[in-house]
């Protein structure tokens, strides 16, 4: 069993949606054994109040944060050899789709695009592979590509890494390519709540990177609309389907953290 499906599959049992369940499920076993059924509850109370806890829009939308705001977007951003997306940003070709889909991280594009409309970097590199379990033919690498050029970016401008299937992959072979190209510093288009593993893995291969995180899913208007109105601070104490998925990605790139600090990747 790799560690690419070791890496999927083992932090289920850590989220709070799959902690749950696993509660829950323990819960119905002990409900089937008279002897043990009298600490039924005692599961049920956890799946509970990790269900309320990571599903908190206050504490979410804070947890997060703490990744998002580590590298904020400089005031001007300098020109560079070259900009780099990572993947994770679209949903590949497949009936009814007539074509790449950008997902919700597709903020990723829009702002790669951006920044080299303005001229900060001649070039675009696109890292990222899909992995093939679930069938996809083409990597996100090329998806991309079909976008940016829908944007607007001539295809000369557009350098494909189309193998890596994680973040430490990704610095892996972009710095082959920067090193064949002669590139010597680069603009890192990712999610702000990526960035922080980004960034430490990338240094980690050498390569001269400027951080310019996007998608960013929490603002200062954002952190401040609850004290707004007595309805809005009742809200924010709502369990919330979008705030459980934060709280999940946030849990998610912490583990990433530590896993790729013990591989000795950051």
């Amino acid at each position: 069993m790799n560690f690419l499906f070791l890496s999927k599959l083992i932090p289920l049992f850590i989220y709070p949606l799959g902690l749950a369940s696993i509660l829950l499920i323990v819960a119905l076993l002990l409900s089937l054994k008279q002897k043990l059924a009298r600490w039924t509850p005692l599961p049920i109370f956890l799946a509970l109040i990790i269900l309320l806890t990571a599903s908190n829009p206050f504490l979410s939308d804070r947890l997060v944060k703490s990744l998002e705001w580590q590298y904020l977007p400089p005031s001007e951003m300098p020109n560079t050899d070259a900009i780099v997306i990572l993947g994770g940003a679209t949903r590949s070709v497949s009936p009814p789709r007539v074509m790449a889909d950008m997902n919700e991280r597709g903020d990723r594009l829009l702002y790669a695009a951006k920044l080299y409309q303005e001229g900060k970097a001649p070039l675009i590199i696109l890292s990222g592979g899909r992995i093939q379990w679930f069938g996809a033919e083409e990597s996100e690498a090329a998806d991309m590509a079909d976008i940016l050029q829908i944007m607007g970016i001539p295809e000369e401008a557009i350098i494909e890494e189309p193998s890596s299937l994680n973040t430490y992959q990704n610095a892996l072979y972009t710095k082959k390519i920067l090193e064949e190209k002669g590139i010597k510093q680069v603009i890192l288009v990712t999610s702000a709540f990526h960035m922080p593993r980004s960034v430490l893995i990338f240094r980690r291969q050498g390569i001269d990177i400027i951080p310019a995180p996007t998608d960013f899913l929490i603002s200062e208007q954002k952190l401040q609309e609850y004290n707004h109105s007595l309805e809005a601070k009742v809200i924010s104490f709502l369990p919330n389907t979008a705030s459980l998925d934060n709280t999940t990605s946030v849990i998610k790139e912490y583990i990433g953290l530590v896993v790729y600090r013990l591989r000795g990747w950051l």
